[in-house]
This record gives C-alpha cells, sequence and structure tokens, in this order.
C-alpha cells in the first residue's frame, strides 16, 4: 500500500492547538506516531492529491531507486543502529535526509509499517519492484539472527562494490560508444548535406565520376529517404528493447552471445562472476540458508549463463550433492574457481572463498577496463579517421581533373 497524505489537528502538552501534514499508510498509522510524540489526535483527514495539487512524475527521470541511494542508506542505517538509536528514529532520520524522492516515500511508508508493528524486512519486501532481494532477505535474516547491523554492514559494502564494478565498465564502454555515435552521425551528415552540393557541381561541370565518388552519390540518394526510415526503426527498436529484454526468449539469445565477443566478452565474463561470488558469499555471511541464497544470487547476475548454472546447483543442492559439481559443467566459469568453491565447500570455508573469487575478480575487472581504454581509444580515433578521412577524399578525387574539364 503506498502512504498517503493525512492533515491533522492535534493538542500539544501545553495545551495549544497544532495543525500539519503527515505521510503514513493509514488513520491509525496517523494517531500512533503522533502519539509517540506526545501530542493528543484531535482530527486526521486525508488530504486528496489530485489536480493541481499533484506531484508531477516523468515516467523514467528520477523514479528509480539506484544502488547508490541504497548502499547509502544501508550504511547510515547500520551506523544510527550501532550508535543505539531505535530502528524508528533511524528510518525518521533516514527519510527526512535523503535526497533520492523514490526512496524516501518508501522510508516513509515503511516507519508507518514499523509503528503498527511490522518487520523492517516485510514491509521493505512490500516494495520488490524498488528494493531488491538481496537486501530484502539478508535484512530478514539479521532481524532473525539478532544481528541486524552487521547484516546492513555488509548489504552497504556489497552495493559499494557493486556500484565501482557498473562505473568501472561505464568508463570502458563509454568512448568506444559515443565514438561509435559520432561516427555515423558524421556519415549520415555528409551524405545528406555536404555530398549533394558536390554532387551538383560535378554534374554542372560535366565528365565521368571515379568510382568512390560514384559510390558516395549513390549512397547520399539513399539516404534521403534511409535516414528518416532509420530513425523511426532505432526508436521502434528502443521502445520493443525496454519492454522485452527481460524476456527469457531474448535473454537466452543475447547474454550467452556477450560472453563470446571478441574484445568485450572477457570482461562480461569476470563481470558476473565477480557479481555472482560476491553476492553469493554476502549472502551466506548473512545468515541466509544456501538454497534461498543460489535462488536469488542466480537473478542478480546479470547474466543468463549464470542463471542456468546457478539452477544445477540448487538441483545438486537439494540432493545433497556438491556445489562445485554443477559449475564445472558450464564454460562461463573458469576451472580456478571451480577449485576454489570446492575446497572452499570441503574445508568448510566456502563464504570466505567466494570473497577471496569475487575480490580477485573485481581486481581483474579493473585491469581489463584500463587495458581496453588504452587499447580502444587509439583504435577508435584511427576507424573514425578512415571513415570521414576516405569520405573527404572520395569526394574531393574529381577536383583533381577539373581543370582539364574546363579546358
Amino acid at each position: 500500500m503506498a502512504a498517503r497524505t493525512y492533515q491533522y489537528s492535534v493538542r500539544s502538552q501545553d495545551g495549544k492547538v497544532v495543525k500539519g501534514k503527515i505521510e503514513a499508510n493509514d488513520e491509525v498509522a496517523v494517531a500512533n506516531r503522533l502519539r509517540t510524540m506526545g501530542l493528543a489526535p484531535i482530527a486526521i483527514d486525508e488530504v486528496s492529491t489530485t489536480g493541481m495539487q499533484r506531484e508531477i512524475s516523468i515516467p523514467g527521470f528520477g523514479d528509480r531507486i539506484t544502488m547508490k541511494d541504497l548502499a547509502v542508506m544501508s550504511r547510515q542505517m547500520a551506523t544510527m543502529i550501532s550508535a543505539g538509536l531505535s530502528l524508528l528514529r533511524t528510518l525518521t532520520i533516514l527519510a527526512d535526509q535523503t535526497e533520492s524522492k523514490p526512496l524516501a516515500k518508501v522510508l516513509a511508508q515503511t516507519r508507518s509499517d514499523v509503528e503498527t508493528g511490522v518487520s523492517l524486512s516485510e514491509s521493505l519486501a512490500r516494495n520488490k519492484d524498488s528494493i531488491p532481494p538481496l537486501m530484502i532477505n539478508m535484512i530478514r535474516a539479521g532481524e532473525i539472527g539478532g544481528f541486524l547491523e552487521q547484516s546492513l554492514v555488509s548489504i552497504a559494502d556489497n552495493y559499494e562494490a557493486e556500484v565501482r564494478l557498473r562505473a568501472q565498465i561505464k568508463s570502458a564502454m563509454t568512448y568506444p560508444v559515443m565514438v561509435f555515435i559520432m561516427a555515423i552521425l558524421a556519415v549520415i551528415g555528409m551524405l545528406l548535406f555536404i555530398v549533394p552540393i558536390f554532387e551538383q557541381m560535378f554534374t554542372d561541370l560535366g565528365g565521368a565520376l571515379p568510382w568512390p565518388t560514384q559510390i558516395l552519390v549513390v549512397l547520399s540518394g539513399w539516404m534521403k529517404w534511409l535516414a528518416p526510415l532509420l530513425l523511426v526503426a532505432t526508436i521502434a527498436f528502443a521502445v520493443w528493447w525496454k519492454k522485452h529484454k527481460n524476456d527469457a526468449s531474448i535473454r537466452s539469445r543475447f547474454e550467452p552471445a556477450l560472453l563470446k565477443m571478441p574484445v568485450f566478452g572477457a570482461l562480461f565474463q569476470k563481470v558476473a562472476i565477480a557479481r555472482f561470488t560476491r553476492n553469493f558469499g554476502t549472502m551466506l555471511g548473512a545468515g541466509v540458508p544456501i538454497l534461498q541464497a543460489l535462488d536469488i544470487v542466480g537473478e542478480t547476475s546479470g547474466n543468463w549463463a549464470i542463471e542456468r548454472a546457478v539452477k544445477d546447483v540448487q538441483e545438486s543442492v537439494r540432493k545433497g550433492q556438491s556445489l562445485s559439481g554443477p559449475l564445472s559443467k558450464h564454460s562461463v566459469f573458469p576451472s580456478m574457481v571451480v577449485q576454489m568453491v570446492a575446497t572452499g565447500e570441503d574445508s568448510g570455508a566456502l563464504e570466505g572463498m567466494l570473497k577471496k573469487i569475487s575480490q580477485f575478480y573485481d581486481e581483474e575487472v579493473s585491469a581489463t577496463t584500463e587495458q581496453l581504454t588504452s587499447l580502444i581509444e587509439p583504435l577508435m580515433i584511427a576507424i573514425l579517421g578512415v571513415i570521414v578521412g576516405g569520405m573527404i577524399v572520395a569526394l574531393y578525387m574529381p577536383i583533381f581533373s577539373i581543370f582539364s574539364l574546363v579546358e
């Protein structure tokens, strides 16, 4: 249930009538919160949020809770709880000070739920679209085991590492993608606006054009109707991809293909392994049962190949068999990972071994990212220079014969 806004009138301890507004799930939650503040409720009315009073929200802009928001919130919550603050007071402070409006709304609702006796994990589970299952289950394990503070610290550590990992991926992918887009736009711009000018000039002078120039002229003619078609097709594909990118039929083909890419495949594989082992080790350390942890980490790995391997591992564990056996059957896991997991099982230190694997692959991702960046930058500049330079040379080739045509 989403939090609603209520307007209240209360009598303070000195006998004065005070009015204000508050967010809660229902009137009972409002009354309970006001009484805990030492106020006597007189009237509580829900505020209508229709028409001009409704907050304007543009879908896709500022309506998501980011991984960084969750990391900061978990770290702050763990710090305040360790300092002796009550959970209710902690949620109140976090809801007031967070800069993320969606997270503030979730925290306000969670605070209202906790006031009515609902557990923290149960309240967060009502916002599954915003709060990842990994976080919900780790908090639930911390509540049951009496180590909520340690669970929150583990969540913060895990999400901070995930934020760093995503930043490294973006740094490796941003430059080549931007250069590729610039190259496409440069080619389209030249074909639409520059080539027609030269074509008219060559037609006025007469004479046969060199074949590279003829190709450009033909492509320029095609681009006049092809450019609008490409624009519409790109927009349609973007809309379709956003709607269907999480479909099993799409993921089962697309995500394993990412791991086989010539340059970036190794990077994607290391990222998937780092994410899987880190999440798995974190959940085991928080006391989450192994079958439940496997069910969650498969979904959070971000790759279909890892999910399929995790499902095989689940079946193996249900039958009382090992973790490492099914992993060896999937090529996405190098033999080193399989052997380290087997060693962790045999020694009873699986959690620590998983963390060592994730740390190793985090460092591998960082090193691979630096190598790719240093390799791709000059390569993309060279490709862009060849494409644009080749078009310019093709345009100026007929100019070398202009003087003979004039004579």
